[in-house]
């Protein structure tokens, strides 16, 4: 069984990081998404959820400014 795409249907790329706000990723991963084998689907899975920690932090740390 294939990996599912992260897409969530909100596909504006952020101006500030390079990525996706919908799924945290970039322009090259979406296009080679459906192209690509599972290993490295979870290897692109493990850069937005990076991501997706460095986002909730440097939320946190606005909101604490």
């Amino acid at each position: 069984m294939s990996i599912p795409s992260p897409c969530t249907n909100i596909c504006r790329m952020s101006p500030d990081t390079g990525w996706c706000e919908g799924c945290q990723r970039t322009i090259e991963e979406i296009t080679r998404w459906s192209q690509t084998n599972d290993d490295d689907r979870r290897t692109i899975l493990a850069a937005v959820a990076e991501r997706r920690e460095w986002l909730a932090e440097a939320s946190g740390a606005e909101t604490r400014a």
